[in-house]
This record gives structure tokens, C-alpha cells and sequence, in this order.
């Protein structure tokens, strides 16, 4: 979809994706999916409002995750 969009789990990042992380990605989501880079004053707020909801769905998705073999990773 978006070769921008990196992948935000263990073990391709090696700590915890930071909010910030979560926001470019969900940014680049929303740019790619609108068709806009910087929307125009009167979409500005739907954009936004679709950034900061994408943001938190891709948290409580990393949250909720279980990466196989992670905790032996872990331990060593």
C-alpha cells in the first residue's frame, strides 16, 4: 500500500513503537487514502480528526498484539 508506512512491532522495531511512530504512520494512512498530502482549509478538520483515530486504533492494535517467540527474545 504505502512503502512509508513501516512496520511497528517487534521484532522489526526492536522497542515499543513511541506515539510518535503511531501518528506518522496513521498520517501517511490518511495521505495516501485522501489523495492529499496537506488538505485544503475546509477538510482540515476531518483530516486531522481521521489521523488522531487511526492513531489510536494502531496503538490498541499494537497493545492487543502477541508476537510469537517474543518473550523467549526477551528473556535471553
Amino acid at each position: 500500500m504505502c512503502r512509508s508506512i513501516k512496520t511497528l512491532r517487534p521484532p522489526v522495531l526492536p522497542e515499543e513503537a513511541t506515539e510518535e511512530e503511531i501518528r506518522a504512520a496513521a498520517l501517511q494512512y490518511v495521505r495516501k487514502v485522501s489523495g492529499f498530502r496537506a488538505p485544503a482549509a475546509h477538510n482540515q478538520e476531518v483530516f486531522d480528526r481521521a489521523v488522531e483515530v487511526i492513531a489510536e486504533a494502531t496503538a490498541e492494535l499494537l497493545a492487543g498484539l502477541e508476537v510469537r517467540g517474543a518473550a523467549r527474545r526477551e528473556a535471553s
